[in-house]
């Protein structure tokens, strides 16, 4: 998830002091995993409360500018969206001066091929996310496998992947169109035979087999978000708030290998 050896390094030490990067969240602030969950298309024609939940009332950390709140989670029309804005975030976000979403899957997935349908941010600053995590907020190792489009170019797909808690295998895809210009369908498909695979459109873009780092191994939740960044503007690019902005889903589908 982290392109800058800085950004590693900070994420690192917070996970040290028991604070992740992307699924940040106290302790008994989010609902507990219920089950190692199968198969599943969502087209979000409305809001499974049996299989999500959203972020609600705390932050991710310094390098996130947002505090997450529930209502700017929304359904509409068939679609799940993610609105960040300069809305007041509830206490617990840090005095963080812009609120955005994040939904999170209440079970944990294993190995298998997740895909969704979205429509990404474009706007310097910000990360429009889908990926899988897991971690000290749920009392397990830090693993999480990571698609990021960073709104200054979503021309481009960022890669990742953390095995208890150590990242730095990022890789940049150029995609050949514009995320957010419309929709395209991403999946990350995760072996247990030793693989992790990155496909657009149903092309692969990018594998990793472990040789340059052992591959996660715990089931995690299923996520999507949007944030802004602060202090990491090599990264991402500076933010400057000019209105609402809206990430958007089709459909998601998990299946399980």
């Amino acid at each position: 998830m982290f392109r800058l050896r800085t950004r590693l390094t900070t994420v690192l030490a917070l996970a040290a002091l028991g604070i992740t990067g992307a699924g940040l969240a106290p302790a008994g602030s989010q609902a507990a995993p219920t089950a190692i969950g199968g198969s599943f298309v969502d087209n979000f024609d409305g809001f499974n409360t049996g299989r999500w939940h959203k972020a609600d009332g705390w932050s991710n950390g310094s390098m996130f500018n947002v505090g997450w709140r529930a209502d700017h989670v929304w359904f509409s029309g068939g679609v799940a969206g993610l609105k960040l804005d300069n809305v007041p975030c509830p206490s617990g976000c840090s005095g963080k001066p812009y609120a955005s979403g994040e939904l999170r899957t209440n079970d944990f997935y294993s190995y298998g091929r997740y895909e969704v349908r979205m429509k990404a941010v474009k706007a310097a600053g910000t990360v429009t996310g889908f990926f899988t995590y897991t971690g000290p907020s749920d009392g397990k190792p830090w693993d999480e496998i990571d698609i990021e489009i960073l709104g200054k170019n979503p021309t481009q797909m960022q890669t990742n992947y953390f095995t208890n808690g150590v990242g730095g295998h990022e890789k940049v895809i150029n995609l050949g169109f514009d995320a957010s210009a419309g929709y395209h369908t991403y999946a990350i498909e995760w072996w247990n035979k030793g693989t992790i695979n990155w496909f657009v459109d149903g092309r692969l873009v990018h594998q990793e087999n472990g040789s340059r780092g052992p591959l996660p191994t715990n089931p995690g939740r299923i996520m999507l978000n949007l944030w802004p960044g602060t202090g990491v503007d090599g990264w991402l690019g500076p933010f400057n708030y000019s209105g609402p902005l809206n990430a958007t889903f089709d459909w998601l589908r998990y299946t399980a290998y």
